[in-house]
């Protein structure tokens, strides 16, 4: 059965959870991303270089947390302008809930592997760019 417009834009289709993070003593709510949100996100890690597309990776786990770390009813505790404090925080930490967000938010393997190529490049000075 075909969804309706109305049953379409109906459905409470963001995911909140609730993810433990001892390093900070306690846990955290973490929330799906709309697709606002993703595109918004997207756009903050693009740099135009040329011709060409990059992933401006600098900092991206805290960015993402900061996207997506919330209280239980789904508003965001931070903002941008507190991406570089966030940033500070534990690494392992910082993982853990970057990796809760990255699934919720259909951040799949794709997004993944051009992250890591274009972090790889960042470390080694390597451009595989023509």
């Amino acid at each position: 059965m075909a969804l309706s417009r109305d049953q379409m834009l109906a459905v409470p289709d963001l995911k909140i959870e609730l993810v433990p993070v001892p390093e900070w003593g306690g846990e955290v709510y973490v929330k799906s991303m709309s697709g606002v949100e993703r595109d918004k996100f997207e756009t903050s890690i693009i740099e135009q270089k040329g011709k060409n597309q990059v992933v401006k990776t600098d900092n991206i786990r805290a960015k993402l947390c900061a996207y997506t770390i919330c209280d239980e009813e789904g508003n965001l505790l931070f903002s941008e302008k507190d991406i570089i404090e966030l940033g500070k925080k534990n690494a392992s930490a910082l993982s853990r809930v970057f990796m809760k967000a990255r699934i919720l938010s259909g951040i799949g393997e794709e997004e993944m592997k051009e992250l890591a190529d274009d972090l790889q490049e960042n470390f080694t000075g390597d451009s595989h760019s023509d």
